[in-house]
């Protein structure tokens, strides 16, 4: 027999409970996704979603020990340079 509805925990949050579960507001979890420095998101029908795992490790990946403490480079929001378009000769 499968639990009710309301007793199973909910896997995804959409964009206000995420924000409120990160402490931030929604229009900052807005500005993070247009500028993809933010937490995964998946598009569900029209709707934007967050898993919560995704959240908490978003979260994990900017733990830092002082404010002078720059952290380790994120690699999934590191900007790689392009070569330079080769011109034929």
């Amino acid at each position: 027999m499968r639990p009710s509805p309301s007793l199973v925990a909910p896997r995804f949050l959409r964009t206000h409970d995420a924000a409120a579960f990160l402490g931030l507001s929604g229009r900052t979890l807005e500005k993070h996704r247009c500028t993809g420095t933010g937490p995964v998101f998946r598009k569900l029908g029209g709707r934007v979603v967050y898993a919560i795992e995704d959240l908490e490790a978003w979260a994990a990946e900017r733990a830092r020990n002082s404010t002078s403490d720059p952290g380790q480079p994120l690699s999934r929001y590191t900007v790689q340079s392009r070569p330079a378009p080769s011109r034929g000769r």
